[in-house]
């Protein structure tokens, strides 16, 4: 049936939704009862002044009684008829449902979203379970460990002539790789066992540093002072909990002597006071303090009150250090999006690359985005110099449009005409 055909349906469920008899509906239009009893049965087409004339009894918009369900609303219905295998005939009545039911259409459609979204993350998790290097790792480490346990035992097992010296070395070593495997099974099952969101949450030695510095809010008052310790880092990093790993201790050194250096080459007191003047420019603003690009990138997401991000990457495209801002995500597993200017500095060293971009999705904020790749450590001959490519966002007041569109992976990525997409996203479906 047309959707103008089921105007009659529509009005019946309005009424009877206000719960108002036919004869009393009929009576506040002006119409005898068994000629509404014949609109609501979709035998006399209605329009104009009636139309108008039961809308206003009825409360509602002229349209909702004409028009009835959104389109999209039909197309969910129709396309969850499909999925469950319902016939042509019964897909075809999804307009008549809407029109008759409309509270139950809408229920319907939210769980169907929903269902779809619950399907998504479930695949979402799947994936990161076949590609979470730090699953990868323990598990290779779980199964050299116990080779070398089986192993060892089995010397032990099946040499009886072993010399007492070398049954104590093998005693040693067994002792060592069970000890081992017991701590790399307990810190598997603390990952698997983790809250989402929980302190102990992290996977990587990466992650333990950016959980380090998320609780002291990315900043430290002891390596901003203009005489600070020789030895306020090692301090820093000893005392810290969250550095639970060797390698996540040595990161956050490297990061805590950049902050040091860039502290003490740029106070934050003297760039507040030059923000206030210039704005939040960051080339205005290298010019006017006499400072390199980088660094006023750096300390800038240093300002709390700026609510500004910052990614830093390594010449490889490995994201190093990242201060994460609401609106822009950063995957933690698996290679970003390439389209970022963050890496497209890298191929254009001491160029500012300066644009709005916007991650796909409905949760995404708009940014305007610094983007600089500068040469770090000494130099060499005949050597290419050790780049670092920093990228910061400023918030941008919603009304603007992107200038560059991005993602966040190509895994997560609902962008399918890219030329950037090494791989198929999950969302395709």
């Amino acid at each position: 049936m047309a959707r103008e055909g089921l105007t009659g349906s529509r009005i019946r469920e309005r009424r009877i939704m206000a719960s108002l008899k036919q004869a009393e509906l009929a009576r506040a239009i002006g119409i005898s009862a068994s000629y509404l009893n014949l609109i609501e049965h979709n035998k006399r087409r209605i329009g104009g002044k009636l139309l108008l004339d039961i809308a206003a009894a009825l409360e509602v918009e002229p349209q909702t009684l004409s028009e009835g369900a959104e389109a999209t609303l039909i197309a969910a219905l129709r396309e969850a008829a499909h999925e469950a295998g319902l016939s042509a005939a019964e897909s075809g009545r999804a307009e008549e449902f809407a029109s008759r039911f409309p509270g139950w259409a809408d229920v319907l459609s939210g769980a169907r979203r929903r269902i779809d979204a619950l399907e998504a993350t479930v695949e979402a998790l799947t994936d990161r379970l076949g590609h979470d290097p730090y699953l990868a790792a323990s598990m290779h480490e779980l199964l050299t460990t116990a080779a070398a346990v089986r192993s060892t035992a089995s010397i032990l097992a099946e040499t009886k002539t072993l010399q007492p010296e070398w049954r104590d070395r093998f005693h040693a070593n067994l002792n060592e790789d069970s000890d081992r495997l017991s701590t790399s099974a307990q810190n598997l099952v603390a990952y698997l066992d983790a809250e989402t969101g929980s302190d102990d949450a992290v996977s990587s030695p990466q992650e333990e540093v950016e959980a380090f510095l998320s609780a002291q809010g990315f900043s430290f008052d002891a390596l901003e002072q203009p005489e600070a310790p020789d030895g306020v880092i090692e301090d820093l990093v000893a005392e810290e909990p969250a550095l639970r790993s060797p390698a996540a201790r040595f990161i956050a050194r490297a990061v805590l002597r950049q902050v040091a250096r860039d502290a003490a080459g740029l106070p934050l007191g003297r760039l507040r006071d030059a923000v206030e003047t210039c704005g939040v420019e960051p080339l205005q603003l290298a010019r006017t303090l006499d400072q390199p690009v980088g660094r006023i990138l750096r300390r800038l997401a240093a300002l709390p009150e700026l609510e500004a991000g910052l990614i830093v990457c390594d010449r490889s495209g490995t994201v190093t250090f990242r201060k994460s801002v609401d609106g822009f995500s950063v995957p933690r597993h698996g290679a970003c999006c390439p389209l970022w200017p963050l890496f497209a500095a890298l191929g254009q060293p001491g160029a500012i690359i300066a644009c709005r971009v916007g991650q796909m999705g409905r949760a995404q904020g708009l940014f305007q985005s610094y983007a600089l790749s500068e040469p770090v450590g000494p130099q060499d001959y005949n050597m290419p110099p050790m780049l670092r490519s920093n990228m910061l966002l400023l918030p941008v007041p919603e009304g603007a449009a992107p200038e560059m569109p991005v993602g966040v992976t190509c895994r997560i990525c609902p962008r399918e005409e890219c030329a950037a997409r090494r791989e198929p996203s999950i969302l395709s479906a």
